[in-house]
């Protein structure tokens, strides 16, 4: 089966203008996901040793954790450079693929993660598949996890820091009516969901038992604002916040990422 090859503006956009570990690592909003990310995935992991396949890991951010604490971690990405990050973290083995195609057995996995993936998959049917394909690799009572970004992520970020203008005002109604982000901002190609959309998507894919979470709550715009010796002071603060409000639904869409769990049935 094939399937349409990474947009060459995203891989461009991971290529040479991102760098995913110094955002998560060097920016107190980054710090504040990464932070809250491990403690979701922390909550419902299983015990190690699991074999754990960490499809769109990127540099390998979270699976190396993952192997300190005892997991192997099998990652797959569709950007070369990624991978080759990835390949050097002791105990990871990496290589480059599609999240739609998991060249992984049926039922050999104890969790999969998707933190990426769900973002720059703009079709429904091409979402949808990368879910099955989640579903197909996790053992049955096995996990899989699916990050994706907030509705109104953009605004509130671009609100935070005095940027919604008359000139962006129309592209923002459209990202809000479509879920489709605009690539000429700061970010590439991506779709944005609602907390109640994405639960549907899992559940759509086979997976039950089926939770969103916000990740980061509302304090992460307001981190953004602030230089990064005084922002880093908040973020025990901007923890418990997101904790309290991970799961309300006045106020999840607030955060700028959700985490979704379902399970194998």
């Amino acid at each position: 089966m094939t399937h349409p090859a990474l947009d060459p503006a995203i891989l461009d956009f991971y290529s040479d203008r991102y760098q995913e570990d110094a955002r998560l690592h060097r920016t107190a909003h980054g710090r504040l996901e990464l932070l809250r990310t491990r403690e979701l995935l922390e909550r419902f992991f299983p015990v190690a040793p699991a074999r754990v396949v960490d499809v769109g890991g990127a540099t390998g951010v979270h699976a190396r954790w993952l192997v300190e604490v005892g997991h192997t971690v099998d990652l797959i990405d569709p950007v070369p450079s990624h991978v080759a990050q990835a390949g050097e973290i002791p105990g990871v083995r990496a290589q480059v693929g599609d999240a739609r195609a998991l060249p992984f057995a049926d039922a050999s996995a104890d969790v999969v993660l998707l933190l990426g993936p769900l973002y720059h998959l703009t079709e429904g049917p091409d979402r949808a598949l990368a879910l099955r394909e989640a579903a197909r690799v996790a053992r049955p009572g096995g996990l899989v996890v699916a990050a994706a970004i907030s509705r109104y992520a953009g605004l509130l970020e671009l609100a935070a820091l005095g940027e919604v203008s008359a000139e962006n005002e129309p592209s923002l109604r459209r990202a809000l009516e479509t879920g489709l982000h605009d690539p000429r901002s700061s970010f590439t190609t991506a779709y944005f969901h609602h907390p109640e959309e994405l639960a549907g998507e899992l559940a759509d894919a086979g997976l039950g038992e089926v939770t969103v979470y916000g990740v980061e709550g509302p304090s992460a715009p307001a981190l953004d604002n602030l230089p990064l010796d005084q922002a880093e002071l908040l973020l025990g603060s901007a923890i418990r916040a997101a904790r309290l409000l991970e799961t309300d639904p006045a106020m999840i869409s607030a955060s700028p990422h959700f985490l979704a769990f379902g399970r194998v049935v």
